[in-house]
C-alpha cells in the first residue's frame, strides 16, 4: 500500500472518529479534523497511548469531555480494529502487545449509542409511510406518561435528555438585603452621603435600593434503597439538571446510611456526576432506615443547609421496616426547620394506592405536601408546584380519612 493510499484511509478514520465525538456531544468541527490529521502526520505515532493523547489534545477542550473522549476513543478504535494497522503503516515498527481493555464506565452508555446509530432503512417497505412529526409528538407524550420502572433502556436515555430540556423551577424570595437599584423605592442613606461629600454638600443625589431577591435553595434526601433503586437514578439526573442552572441544590441519599452527594453532581457531564456519586455511595439498594437517615440530617446538615427560605424534596416510598416514635419526631422537627416539606412517593402511580402502611400513615401529619413521582409528567407538575403554582395541591392528611 502506498503512503498516498494509507494518509487517505487515515483521514477517512479520523474523519469518521471525529464525527462520533460529536454525536456524544463534544463541540468537533472540520478544522479539529484537519489539526488532527496534521498533528499524526507531524508526530509519527508509534503506540497506541501516543496516538490516544495526541487526539486527546486536539479534539478536548474542557475537563468535562475528557471522559467521553476516552469511552469514544475504545469503542470506536476496538470496533474498526485499524488503529494497529494505521500505526504499522506510519512507523517501521509495529506496536507490542496491547493492553487489555478496561471495562466501560461513565458516558460509555452514550458514546455507544453514538457510534452505533439507529439505522434509517427498514426491511419492510410497508412500514416506512408510518414515520411522522405527529407520530414524534405522540410518542414524546407517551413517553412522559410512561412509568419509569417501565422504560426500556433506549427511553430511559431519552428520558433523561428531557429531564435536562424541562422548565426548572422560578421561586424566588425576598431576602433582607438590600441592592443598589436606581428604580427602587428605598433610600440608600449611607450612599447618598457619600455622593453629598463628593460635591462639597452642595447638592444632594439620592440613592435608591431595593431587597435582594434570590432563589431558594432545594434541599434533597433521596431513598436509594432496593425498592427506590429504578426512581432514584433519574431523580438525580433531574437534581442534576436543577444544579446545573446555577442554583443552590444540597443532595444527600441514604439506605441505611446518610451520605452528602452535593459536591459529586456539581460536574458538569451527568454521567460523571452519576459516576462518582455512585462510587461514594456504599450502602446503594441496601435496606431502608428513615428514621436514622433524618435523625443525622438534622444533628449535623440542618443548620447548615436549611437557611433562607429552604425547601425540602423527601425522595422515598415511606415503607419503613420498624416505625417508632422517632420516626415522627425527626419527620416534624424537619417541617419545622423548613419552608416546605415535599414528600416525593412513587407509589401515587397507582390509582387504588391507600396509606395503610404503618410508615406511611406516620409520616403523612408531618409533610407539607405529597406529590407523586414516577414520570416526566409527575417531574414537570413539580417544577410548576416549586415555582409558586399550587394548582391541584391536597392536603396529605386526606389519605389518612380516605383509609
Amino acid at each position: 500500500m502506498s503512503e498516498e493510499q494509507g494518509s487517505g484511509h487515515l483521514a477517512e478514520n479520523v474523519a469518521y472518529f471525529a464525527r462520533t465525538l460529536r454525536a456524544a456531544g463534544l463541540p468537533v468541527g472540520p478544522g479539529a479534523v484537519l489539526d488532527a490529521i496534521a498533528a499524526i502526520e507531524a508526530a509519527r505515532i508509534g503506540t497506541r497511548e501516543d496516538f490516544y493523547w495526541t487526539l486527546h489534545a486536539v479534539f478536548v477542550k474542557r475537563h468535562e469531555h475528557s471522559i467521553l473522549f476516552d469511552q469514544a476513543f475504545r469503542i470506536f478504535w476496538r470496533r474498526r480494529a485499524l488503529l494497529e494497522k494505521l500505526i504499522a503503516m506510519m512507523s517501521p515498527v509495529a506496536p507490542g502487545n496491547a493492553k487489555k481493555e478496561d471495562k466501560p464506565k461513565a458516558g460509555a452508555l452514550r458514546v455507544a449509542e453514538a457510534t452505533n446509530p439507529p439505522q434509517p432503512q427498514q426491511t419492510e417497505p410497508v412500514e416506512q409511510p408510518e414515520f411522522s412529526a405527529r407520530l414524534t409528538v405522540s410518542d414524546r407524550e407517551m413517553l412522559k406518561a410512561k412509568d419509569f420502572a417501565q422504560m426500556s433502556a433506549p427511553e430511559i436515555v431519552k428520558a433523561k435528555r428531557l429531564i435536562a430540556a424541562l422548565s426548572l423551577p422560578e421561586d424566588e424570595v425576598v431576602t433582607r438585603r438590600f441592592l443598589a437599584d436606581h428604580r427602587g423605592r428605598r433610600i440608600d442613606p449611607r450612599k447618598t452621603f457619600r455622593r453629598s461629600l463628593r460635591g462639597g454638600g452642595a447638592v444632594i443625589d439620592l440613592a435608591y435600593r431595593s431587597p435582594a431577591i434570590r432563589h431558594a435553595p432545594l434541599v434533597a434526601l433521596v431513598d436509594i434503597s432496593g425498592s427506590m433503586a429504578e426512581y432514584s437514578r433519574l431523580f438525580l439526573h433531574f437534581l442534576h439538571a436543577v444544579a446545573e442552572k446555577r442554583r443552590r441544590v444540597h443532595s444527600f441519599v441514604f439506605a441505611t446510611r446518610l451520605t452528602n452527594i452535593s459536591r459529586e453532581l456539581t460536574s458538569r457531564d451527568p454521567d460523571e456526576a452519576l459516576a462518582r456519586a455512585t462510587k461514594r455511595v456504599q450502602d446503594w439498594e441496601g435496606g431502608t432506615r428513615i428514621a436514622q437517615a433524618l435523625h443525622e440530617f438534622n444533628r449535623h446538615w440542618s443548620r447548615r443547609v436549611l437557611g433562607q427560605g429552604a425547601i425540602v424534596l423527601l425522595f422515598t416510598d415511606g415503607l419503613e421496616r420498624e416505625v417508632t416514635d422517632e420516626l415522627t419526631f425527626e419527620l416534624d422537627r424537619l417541617k419545622r426547620s423548613c419552608r416546605r416539606l415535599i414528600w416525593l412517593n412513587p407509589l401515587l402511580r397507582f390509582d387504588a394506592f391507600e396509606a395503610r402502611a404503618s410508615g406511611i400513615r406516620a409520616m403523612l401529619p408531618h409533610v407539607h405536601e405529597l406529590r407523586p413521582i414516577h414520570s416526566l409528567a409527575s417531574m414537570g407538575a413539580l417544577c410548576q408546584a416549586l415555582s409558586g403554582k399550587h394548582a391541584g395541591r391536597s392536603d396529605p392528611r386526606q389519605w389518612l380519612q380516605a383509609s
